[in-house]
């Protein structure tokens, strides 16, 4: 007998796609390489807006920096333990605004621990720009578009 997937409501799929993120905490980041290769690697965000925009810390030696440096369109794959997922696709870009640096800087104790201050020349965040996400139920096998803002109460 094939699996029946829960139907997904679309007024829910914010908040569906919301949910996966938080609990898939480490998504799988997709690039390619300056050969064509495509190159996927978890990666743990250090936080995610409301409209889906994605941080993530990076070390400057990371091969994903040359990656991304030649090509900044990236895609991250989130899967939740019921195999729901969210694929986020965007441009990464690094992210200069340093009170956005100075809070997430604040907000993650490993980031102080092995990088010391936000000032280490080591130390990139990424800002990942969605321009689309979709959110499947696990076997539905259909992507739904999640709207990035919330929708506004009529007037």
């Amino acid at each position: 007998m094939k699996p029946r997937p829960e139907p997904v409501d679309p007024a829910r799929l914010r908040e569906l796609a919301h949910a996966v993120i938080r609990e898939a905490k480490f998504p799988m980041l997709a690039t390619v390489d300056v050969s064509g290769q495509p190159r996927v690697r978890p990666v743990s965000p250090v936080r995610v807006d409301e409209d889906f925009t994605v941080y993530v810390a990076n070390l400057a030696s990371y091969q994903k920096t040359q990656e991304i440096a030649a090509n900044p369109r990236v895609e991250l794959a989130y899967l939740s333990l019921d195999h729901d997922q969210v694929r986020l696709t965007g441009t990464a870009v690094v992210e200069t605004d340093a009170a956005m640096i100075a809070a997430i800087w604040e907000r993650n104790p490993l980031l102080r621990q092995y990088l010391g201050t936000p000032e280490n020349s080591q130390f990139l965040l990424y800002r990942i720009d969605p321009s689309r996400v979709r959110f499947m139920r696990e076997w539905a096998l259909e992507y739904h578009e999640v709207p990035r803002e919330a929708e506004s109460p009529s007037s």
